[in-house]
């Protein structure tokens, strides 16, 4: 009836973090080889340097602190509306040190989605321009890549969070 607890195991999607100053960069990858309790991972790490210069500017409120000092896999989507850096990633995490918590494919596969088709930049270029004809344009540019998007939950999550960040009407 009910079914056993995942267990890591090669070709699981694994999201974990990374100290990067105060806050946290995170990791979202897939096991790709395991030796006692080292997990190795290869993905991608996402530095979200625009939420954390809002953090710095005063910007932002207790929720954005919390995303950036206690990520989950439900909650960093909201901080990748701003600018990020990435990079890929291929390590070894430690699971005695390390946080690495299962995620569904689906999960991993927006995340990844969201980095590869450019939606932080697009987003943020909505949100960071004045009114006015520039900031109509890019909300143009953000509506087309939504319309265009193939992934379904990729585009759900997109239209979800720009109707909550009221960005397209």
């Amino acid at each position: 009836m009910f079914g056993k607890k995942p267990q890591i195991k090669e070709g699981i999607h694994v999201f974990s973090v990374k100290k990067n100053g105060e806050f946290n960069d995170f990791i979202f990858g897939v096991v790709t080889g395991i030796k006692g309790r080292k997990v190795g991972v290869n993905g991608i790490i996402i530095n979200p340097v625009g939420l954390k210069n809002k953090i710095s500017q005063g910007k932002t409120g207790e929720r954005s602190l919390e995303i950036l000092k206690n990520p989950t896999p439900d909650n960093i989507i909201l901080a990748m509306v701003y600018r990020v850096e990435h990079e890929n990633f291929a390590e070894v995490l430690d699971l005695d040190q390390d946080k690495c918590d299962l995620i569904p494919p689906r999960v991993y596969a927006t995340v990844d989605g969201w980095i590869r088709e450019s939606l932080p930049e697009l987003v943020n270029n909505v949100l960071s321009l004045p009114d006015g004809l520039e900031k109509e344009q890019a909300k143009r540019v953000l509506r087309q890549k939504a319309d265009s998007l193939v992934d379904k939950n990729l585009k759900r999550t997109l239209y979800s969070i720009s109707r909550s960040l009221k960005i397209l009407n």
